[in-house]
Parts: C-alpha cells; sequence; structure tokens
C-alpha cells in the first residue's frame, strides 16, 4: 500500500514534502514526516493550543466548565501519585507523568477517527517513551541513594546475591519489553481489526462495537503505563529492604 493514511499522505502533499513509501521512509526528511512522527507533531501541537484555548487567560475561583474539567484531570491524577510516591515525589515527577498520560491517551484515541493513525500503534514511540521511563527510574534510585541504589539488586541477605543480582538484572530489562510491546501491541491491534471491520462490513453500525471497545483499550492501557511508570519511579525512590 503505497500511501496507508490517506489524512498525512494530504497534508504532505500541500505542503510540499515527500510522502514516505511505507510507515518508516528512507531518507532522513521521509522519516520525520513519516505517519508516526507526523501525528506526534500535530499531537504535540493539539495538547498545546487546546488547554491553552478552553483555559483562557487566567484561572478563576469560581471556575468554568473547561477549567472544572482539566482540574479533575490534573487533581485526579496529582492526588493518584502522591499516594504512591508521597507529596514531594509527586510534585516532582508530575510534569513527566502528567505529559505521558495526556499525549499517550489522546495518541490512542486519535485512531479511531478514519483517516487517522495512533502514534503508539508504532514500536519506535512506545520504545522511546518506555526508555524514558527506564532511564529516569534508575536516575532517581542513584540521586536518592547514592552508590547504595545497588542494594535494590542484591537481596535481604549477603548468600542470596548470586542469585538475586541475575534476577533483578533480567526483571528490570524486562521492564523495556513489557511496557513498550504491551502499549505496542494493544493499540496495533485495535488498528488492524478497525480497519479490517471497515473494509469488509463499511463504515457504519458494524464496526461500532469495536469503537467501543477501542475507547476502553486506548484508556486503560494509557492508565497502565502511567501506574506503572509510577510503581517504577516509587520503588526506586524507597529504601531497600
Amino acid at each position: 500500500m503505497e500511501h496507508p493514511i490517506l489524512f498525512v499522505s494530504l497534508l504532505l502533499e500541500k505542503l510540499g514534502l515527500p510522502v514516505p513509501h511505507g510507515l518508516v521512509g528512507h531518507t532522513l526528511l521521509e522519516k520525520l514526516v513519516s505517519p508516526h512522527m507526523t501525528y506526534t507533531w500535530l499531537l504535540m501541537l493539539f495538547l498545546i493550543i487546546v488547554p491553552k484555548l478552553t483555559m483562557g487567560s487566567k484561572l478563576t475561583l469560581v471556575p468554568s466548565k473547561s477549567q472544572n474539567f482539566w482540574e479533575v484531570i490534573i487533581g485526579g491524577l496529582e492526588e493518584f501519585m502522591t499516594e504512591n510516591m508521597g507529596k514531594d515525589g509527586a510534585r516532582m515527577m508530575f510534569p513527566m507523568i502528567a505529559t505521558f498520560a495526556l499525549y499517550i491517551l489522546v495518541a490512542n484515541l486519535v485512531g479511531l477517527m478514519p483517516g487517522f493513525m495512533s502514534p503508539t500503534s508504532n514500536l519506535n514511540i512506545t520504545l522511546g517513551c518506555t526508555l524514558i521511563v527506564f532511564v529516569t527510574t534508575h536516575i532517581l534510585g542513584l540521586k536518592y541513594h547514592g552508590l547504595g541504589y545497588v542494594k535494590h539488586f542484591l537481596g535481604p541477605m549477603p548468600w542470596l546475591i548470586p542469585l538475586m543480582l541475575p534476577i533483578e538484572i533480567v526483571s528490570h530489562l524486562a521492564r523495556i519489553l513489557s511496557l513498550s510491546i504491551r502499549l505496542f501491541g494493544n493499540i496495533m491491534a485495535k488498528e488492524v481489526l478497525l480497519a479490517i471491520l471497515f473494509m469488509l462490513a463499511g463504515a457504519y453500525f458494524a464496526p461500532l462495537p469495536i469503537l467501543v471497545l477501542g475507547v476502553l483499550v486506548s484508556v486503560v492501557q494509557a492508565g497502565v503505563f502511567v501506574l506503572l511508570s509510577v510503581i517504577y519511579f516509587s520503588g526506586a525512590m524507597e529504601h531497600a529492604h
């Protein structure tokens, strides 16, 4: 299939940019405007512009409907992080976690619209997010414990070190596969199933159950990614037992 995403193909053609003949492209410019990257740029603009437009110029003591909407989302996420990481940890990591939560949720949902795709249905995007979480986890461990962070990998007793050290190293590396492939696999499966139903059963009532399921999968997968990220950060910051 030459141009897999119609909306992106038309947009790139209007801008005079090359249209990749695949999901990745060959040249550097084609890679930068490949579908998953193009939709990432669009989502970044969306997440910057829409809150700015809906919130207005300043916050008010009596919130409007749009301000109330954002307060519920931000307040709920902050409360969830505080319960799992403590007040100081939640305040420090909130910008990163909130960015992941909003980006992944919107990225998952945008693929439900015809002519659009979810950037998270590409392994490069989910792997990039996962590597940020993985590296940040160990940076937090070193920040809070210094070289003593290695105790997290050694087990409770010295004679268990030869057993626990390899297990802990493998389990931490497995997080990269767990976070990235879980999100990528679920969203890719949702998009493939929707595409098949649209082609075989038409664009009206037949795909509706899968659209509803797609919304549920999109919300759940965003929540799972955020939940596991918070757990990993919290575990790195707490003292080893």
